[in-house]
């Protein structure tokens, strides 16, 4: 089949979860259920939805060759067999057994047995081929070392003289005269039996006429029976329903052998393009490194020398660097962004306080009325019991929805007529490896900006130190003026009394 055939599949898959997803969150599937029939109902109606989306996402894995949309594939994949894992927990807990009857459930939603057959995902010997070789090797080598050694053990320890063997091979062969002589002895007395039993009842007195017309009866109704098979055979070769006798199945021209050759051919499509995968995204990093790394390099220099521009003018001094373990210059850009985002907020949030007020005050008086009906509930005596089954939470659909979102948001919507042989979108692994030349670069730039955060505040230090002795000097010239010019300063506060 073709690429754009597995990709519908998915979609389709992806619209399935969707729904599932929707339907566990759903008010109605959180109620607790008293009854344990519908309870199982409802949990074996999403264990056999998953079981389909599972199917249907096993064989996109199998067969898409894009490396990327694999990775996104296999998140979903691994997932869904989580989740599938947790309801038949579920159901366990419910029925007590291991084993369930899902017949009531599939002619409700029309489905055979072979539709929730759960097959093994081929990517567990896809993926692990190279660790089973070493695998089987290994244990190929231990047996052989270790059966040698058995052979050669008991080798040593069979020794017989030539009067022993003589001895055990007349006993086998004795008893294998006295085997066939008791055969040829049960076959004379049956026939002496048989002769005797036609004897007592006497000679037959059918007509031959009416025994030939018996015989041509079972005859022609065998050879007609093999004519019309040999005819059904025929006819289902005709229409194409049946391979004919003359050509094999697994013949090069048949049907299934190219179904199955497409997709080995698939599967060797799908490492080729691994491989260009892993090589790009080391090439692509590199040229990010060369053409970008410089630019990055000087804008994360002139925003941090603003911030301490800033730092300064509103405190008065430089600021303390951030350690790595608060994330260097990173944490200055978050504290950034979160005054940015709060004004934001606070600003947009403002006028919708009254509504919200409001809708908090209804929302508590419901709480009120709700708890109070319970309250009456347990009162009547409903206890443990009355609270009824309801599913654990689950640990896997967080990890599906994460899945989903990335397919929503990447690949559901994304054009790729351009890439009809499914190789790698150079353009998401930049987005990925910018980022991390980013956390590299921003690394090296912290030690910089660290040394030269240093060498301002010793700047800073020396000039206030300069203007501190310069103060000084002023503050002694200016007391011997007062000295001498003590008794002017005398009359002049006498004369400003």
């Amino acid at each position: 089949m073709s690429h754009s055939t597995y990709n519908i599949q998915w979609n389709e898959a992806q619209n399935h979860i969707k729904e599932l997803l929707e339907y566990e969150a759903a008010p109605e599937t959180q109620k607790p259920e008293t009854d344990r029939v519908s309870a199982f109902q409802t949990a074996a109606v999403i264990y056999i939805k998953y079981i389909q989306v599972f199917r249907k996402l096993e064989e996109c894995y199998y067969q898409i060759v894009h490396p990327q949309k694999r990775i996104v594939l296999k998140h979903v994949l691994d997932g869904t067999m989580g989740r599938l894992l947790e309801l038949k927990n579920e159901m366990v807990n419910l029925e007590f057994s291991e084993y369930h009857f899902f017949d009531d459930v599939l002619s409700d939603m029309k489905l055979t047995p072979a539709d929730i057959e759960i097959p093994v995902p081929r990517y567990f010997t896809q993926d692990n081929e190279k660790d089973i070789k070493d695998r089987m090797k290994l244990m190929a080598e231990t047996l052989a070392k270790y059966r040698l050694d058995e052979t050669s053990d008991k080798k040593e320890e069979i020794k017989m003289s030539l009067e022993e063997a003589i001895k055990i091979i007349q006993v086998h062969e004795r008893a294998r005269q006295g085997c066939l002589r008791a055969k040829f002895m049960r076959e004379i007395r049956a026939q002496e039996e048989r002769e005797k039993m036609l004897a007592m009842q006497g000679a037959s007195t059918m007509d031959p006429d009416v025994a030939s017309t018996i015989i041509q009866k079972v005859w022609k109704g065998y050879s007609q029976r093999n004519k019309t098979l040999k005819l059904r055979e025929e006819e289902l070769i005709f229409i194409g329903m049946q391979p004919s006798s003359d050509t094999p199945t697994h013949h090069k021209d048949s049907p299934v052998s190219k179904v199955s050759k497409r997709e080995e051919e698939r599967v060797l499509i799908q490492a080729q393009h691994e491989r260009e995968y892993q090589d790009a995204l080391v090439n692509i990093k590199e040229k990010i490194r060369e053409a970008e790394g410089p630019d990055i390099k000087e804008n994360m220099q002139d925003q941090i020398r603003q911030w301490f521009i800033e730092t300064r003018d509103a405190t008065g001094k430089f600021p303390d660097y951030p350690s790595d373990d608060e994330g260097g210059s990173a944490a200055i850009f978050k504290t950034k962004n979160g005054e940015g985002g709060e004004e934001g907020a606070e600003g947009e949030g403002g006028k919708k306080k009254g509504k919200k007020g409001k809708k908090k005050k209804g929302e508590k008086k419901e709480k009120k009325k709700k708890g109070k009906k319970k309250g009456g509930k347990g009162k009547e005596g409903g206890g443990d019991d009355e609270e009824g089954f309801k599913m654990v939470p689950s640990m896997f659909i967080p990890g599906i929805e994460e899945a989903s979102s990335t397919y929503e948001d990447i690949w559901k919507h994304r054009d790729e007529t351009e890439n009809f042989q499914q190789k790698y979108d150079a353009e998401l692994i930049k987005e990925l490896k910018r980022g991390e030349v980013e956390s590299e670069i921003r690394v090296q730039v912290d030690d910089l900006m660290r040394q030269e955060l240093k060498n301002l505040k010793a700047a800073l230090q020396k000039d206030m130190g300069k203007k501190g002795g310069k103060g000084s000097a002023k503050k002694k010239g200016g007391k011997k003026k007062d000295k001498k010019g003590g008794k002017k300063g005398k009359k002049r506060q006498g004369f400003d009394t």
